[in-house]
C-alpha cells in the first residue's frame, strides 16, 4: 500500500467515525477546499520577499498544516469521485509540458496562449 493510500484510508476512517460523510458532497467538499487554499495564502500577504522569507523560517509548522489542510481535501474528494489522482497529475504534467515547451516557456511567466 502507498503512503498515499494509506493517508486517503486515514482521511476516509477519520470522516466515517463522525458519521460526516453526509455533510460532504462534492460542492461543499470544493468549497472547503478553497477556504483551506485561502487559509494558506492568509500567511503571505501583504508580506514583500524580504517578510516571506523571515516569516517561513519561523511560521514553517503553520504553513505545513494549511498545505496538509489542502491536501486532506483533495484526498478526500479524489476518492469520493472515484479519481486516481496520481494519475490525474501524470497526465496534468504530460498536458503542461505540451502547453509550455521549454524552448519557449523557459524562463519567462507567459501563458501558454501567448507564447
Amino acid at each position: 500500500m502507498s503512503d498515499l493510500q494509506r493517508l486517503t484510508e486515514e482521511i476516509i476512517a477519520f470522516r466515517n467515525a463522525r458519521d460526516w460523510k453526509q455533510f460532504h458532497n462534492s460542492k461543499d467538499c470544493a468549497i472547503s477546499l478553497s477556504l483551506e487554499a485561502a487559509e494558506l495564502l492568509e500567511h503571505f500577504q501583504w508580506k514583500n520577499k524580504e517578510e516571506v522569507k523571515k516569516y517561513i523560517e519561523t511560521n514553517k509548522s503553520d504553513i505545513g498544516e494549511e498545505l496538509a489542510d489542502v491536501l486532506y481535501w483533495v484526498l478526500l474528494m479524489s476518492h469520493d469521485l472515484d479519481i486516481d489522482i496520481l494519475s490525474a497529475l501524470g497526465k496534468k504534467i504530460k498536458k503542461n509540458e505540451e502547453k509550455y515547451p521549454i524552448e519557449k516557456a523557459k524562463g519567462v511567466h507567459t501563458k501558454y496562449t501567448k507564447l
